[in-house]
């Protein structure tokens, strides 16, 4: 997974917390999507188009294809990094992961997630990215 070119990149870090994590003091592999979830909102208020935002807008932005691949554990008390790269927005939002740790940068988690504009009015899936989420973006990019 290369992010060096990334459009936009958003690092967060979350501590694991203990309801996260199994008998062993794991995090459950479900967990990993959450944290996904919360770096892609935090990169999406960097453009300030996240879920609410989308909405006003008049589309939805469902995920249609998600992937992670587990390298190493993340555990109780950890403080892990989670950074998200926006790789594609022409036709689609493309979002790569990389879960790391915060002490000693070891790569924990890779993956990425794929989501698509579909129009609330009707429901249709739009083959290109609506002129809303280009424009928030273009004043980003090229500031």
């Amino acid at each position: 997974m290369n992010n060096r070119n990334a459009i936009l990149t958003k690092h967060v870090e979350i501590d694991v917390p203990f309801h996260d994590c199994d008998p062993m003091q794991v995090v459950w592999h479900g967990n990993y999507a959450r944290y996904f979830e919360v770096a892609r909102c935090a990169l999406l208020r960097e453009f300030d188009y996240d879920y609410d935002e989308m909405a006003e807008s008049g589309f939805m932005w469902p995920i249609i294809d998600m992937r992670c691949k587990y390298i190493k554990p993340a555990r109780f008390r950890q403080t892990i990094v989670v950074s998200a790269y926006l790789k594609e927005y022409e036709n689609r939002l493309k979002i790569d992961y990389i879960i790391t740790c915060k002490d000693t940068g070891a790569k924990l988690t890779k993956g990425y997630s794929i989501q698509v504009a579909v129009s609330i009015s009707d429901g249709e899936m739009q083959y290109v990215s609506p002129p809303a989420l280009i424009e928030k973006l273009a004043k980003v990019i090229n500031a």
